[in-house]
């Protein structure tokens, strides 16, 4: 059995991450900003460099961090205002940031990390420039990082999602029209589900896996690496 700490688990992709290690019959500890959406074991405020560090620290020997946090936020720079700017790094780079910084002075015996990128970070999508700005500082940080804590065998990785569905990305999909869009944007021809990506989560937590630092695991269906060729009728 590990031990695992979530930030942000109220998410759909925290959610399903926290179900899958605890049916596999590990100990999972929650935190989330508040009790709307789950009982978190932990009330946290996920951008908060101390708070987080305490949380760590208080949770005791783990084996791994997983940090779902993130916003959504659909527009060009010049109709982006400071107040969303400031909200979309804090709420996906502030929180990856202040993980890695807490599991790099607590887990000195080493464990694995993992943060969440997008695949915004890796594609030109129009109207993403906040968050593939912020999912970006993500990559940076996974990689410089994994260099940094190597020596006390800590893995950092991270994962770049897709569109997934998630009550986060409902106003994507709740037409048919725009969800037909989406999902030809994705070379797989679907969307993603929460479960995709906790797949992957769960992989790159395993300590069995300890040989892979410094990757950024695309979990897109091929949106963020592939441009598909072109359907045409006969």
């Amino acid at each position: 059995m590990a031990n695992f700490l979530l930030i942000a688990a109220s998410s759909d992709i925290g959610g399903a991450t926290a179900r899958r290690l605890r049916d596999a019959g590990h100990r999972v500890i929650t935190t989330a900003r508040d009790t709307s959406v789950i009982e978190p074991d932990v009330i946290l405020d996920a951008t908060d460099f101390d708070a987080v560090d305490r949380a760590v620290a208080d949770v005791g020997e783990l084996d791994g961090i997983a940090v779902f946090a993130g916003s959504m936020l659909l527009k060009p720079a010049h109709l982006t205002s400071r107040e969303q700017y400031d909200g979309i790094v804090a709420a996906s780079l502030t929180t990856a940031f202040a993980a890695v910084r807490a599991a790099g002075k607590r887990m000195r015996g080493g464990g694995s990390v993992v943060l969440t990128s997008s695949a915004a970070a890796l594609a030109g999508l129009a109207n993403h420039d906040a968050i593939a700005a912020a999912k970006a500082g993500v990559i940076g940080l996974t990689l410089s990082a994994a260099a940094s804590y190597a020596g006390q065998g800590l893995r950092i990785n991270a994962v770049a999602p897709g569109l997934v569905q998630t009550r986060l990305t409902e106003g994507l999909t709740a037409s048919e029209t725009s969800r037909r869009v989406s999902e030809a944007m994705h070379p797989l021809g679907r969307l993603g589900e929460p479960d995709d990506v906790a797949r992957a989560v769960e992989f790159l937590l395993d300590p069995a896996n300890a040989w892979i630092t410094g990757q950024v695991l695309g979990v897109d269906g091929g949106l963020g690496s592939l441009r598909p060729r072109q359907r045409t009728s006969v």
